[in-house]
């Protein structure tokens, strides 16, 4: 190892003096992982999701994830400087994995080029919109048209959020007006329809352009056959789905009581054989990553919604079970290879996001971010045992067969024997431009 990189990989490498050798028999050894969605200290009207960059990268890292890019967003009407300051406030010095961040874009005026230009040059080199949300984050059809023509211009990746936001707000404004307190309704109130056509709106307009753009949380299978039949045309669109659209389906939200609150999301949970055609996805290379949108509200916050479902705070945890279940349910189960697991964790994520080769791949001048993963085990998800700061977990009771036993961030053992054993070792990672 060399600074924090790699220096030498290979058979038969003698240990130089000074140098520990640990004997990794029984486990897979894999590049430390890429987690490109979370929402650490993001408010959400009168509260915070549960997790800081304290507590949530302290869980990432647990759980194998060396490497998060966080979305930082401005007030509504600010500057993107003034949302980048407040997100390196609330990161720098408390990080346990290394950092990035998203720039959320809300707007488009005569001075967001220039801001845009601040933030390429500050290592932010992916931005974020989303057709939902209107009047807020919400970016009507011809500034989105116009923020892409930039993304063009300056060689940087859109993001965005696919619902159509004008019928989903009619939808849920009419359900809630008849059972305001049924949690069932909430995935009828987003259907797949919502995200489809957004997801085809998008691919339009970044087919007119000639530009990349990159679908998150990509959750039903129409989406996906508008990115498969765009992709066969040229179009150079990418996507990312998350473990609750791979494991969990609506039913969740027919649980009795309250408990279906824990699953609102947006997307929502959708029905198993959109589960099926997600998985499909991820072997034949039409989904390019695995990220978490991990936004977590314990249930005492979910609880602000008790008698209005629309009211629900949206999002789940995530950041700490990833890799564990992706190898479980994934490569156990002869769905993904162990090859194409490590390419959707962490070497897709660190090419579209321009950190390659320094991160996702492990091989001589890449970052020592490197995972040991114990296979063949018996282990199980349980909310008692878990790091993140959530008085739940959305996969309780799902058995594994892996555990992170050990992650190394730049040459540091962080994790050992499952335990988070060095804090606050993360740094800020000033990203290139896209490359995949």
């Amino acid at each position: 190892m060399d600074e924090g990189r790699i220096l030498q990989t290979g058979a038969g490498l003698n240990p130089l003096e000074g140098e520990e050798v640990m004997d990794v028999s029984g486990c897979l050894v894999a590049p430390g992982g890429i987690d490109a969605h979370t929402h650490f200290d993001m408010p959400c009207g009168s509260i915070m999701t549960s997790d800081d960059f304290e507590t949530g990268t302290r869980a990432a890292v647990a759980g194998g994830t060396t490497t998060v890019i966080d979305f930082s967003e401005p007030d509504h009407g600010a500057s993107l400087q003034s949302g980048l300051d407040r997100w390196h406030e609330k990161a720098d010095g408390r990080s346990f994995t290394d950092y990035s961040f998203h720039m959320t874009v809300a707007r488009y005026d005569e001075g967001i080029e220039e801001e845009i230009l601040s933030m390429i040059r500050q290592g932010v080199t992916s931005f974020k919109a989303y057709t939902a949300y209107k009047g807020d984050l919400g970016v009507e059809d011809r500034d989105m048209y116009r923020l892409l023509s930039l993304m063009k211009k300056h060689g940087v990746l859109l993001m965005v959020h696919c619902e159509n936001g004008d019928i989903l707000d009619v939808r849920r404004e009419e359900l809630a007006a008849g059972h305001p307190a049924d949690i069932s309704l909430h995935p009828m109130s987003r259907p797949n329809e919502v995200e489809h056509e957004a997801v085809s709106r998008m691919i339009d307009m970044a087919r007119l352009l000639a530009v990349p753009i990159y679908i998150v949380h990509t959750s039903t299978r129409q989406a996906l056959k508008e990115i498969e039949e765009a992709k066969e045309e040229g179009v150079r669109v990418y996507c990312e789905t998350c473990p609750q659209y791979l494991f969990l389906s609506e039913e969740k939200y027919r649980l009795p009581g309250f408990e279906g609150a824990k699953y609102v999301c947006a997307p929502p949970l959708r029905k198993p054989e959109d589960s099926q055609r997600l998985w499909r996805a991820l072997a034949d290379g039409t989904i390019q990553t695995v990220s978490t949108d991990h936004c977590s509200f314990t249930t005492a916050q979910k609880a602000l919604g008790k008698d209005d479902f629309t009211k629900i705070p949206g999002g789940m945890p995530g950041v700490e079970t990833r890799g564990a279940l992706l190898y479980t349910y994934g490569v156990d189960a002869g769905r993904i290879t162990k090859e194409k697991m490590c390419q959707l964790l962490s070497e897709n994520p660190a090419k579209l996001y321009g950190m390659y080769p320094a991160k996702g791949a492990i091989a001589p001048g890449s970052d020592a971010d490197i995972v040991v993963m114990r296979t063949g085990v018996e282990d199980m998800v349980t909310a008692a045992d878990q790091v993140q700061n959530v008085d739940y977990a959305p996969f309780e009771g799902r058995k594994l067969t892996a555990r992170i036993e050990s992650v190394f961030l730049r040459g540091t053992q962080v994790v050992k024997d499952h335990q988070v054993v060095v804090e606050k070792a993360g740094k800020f990672v000033k990203r290139g431009r896209y490359g995949l």
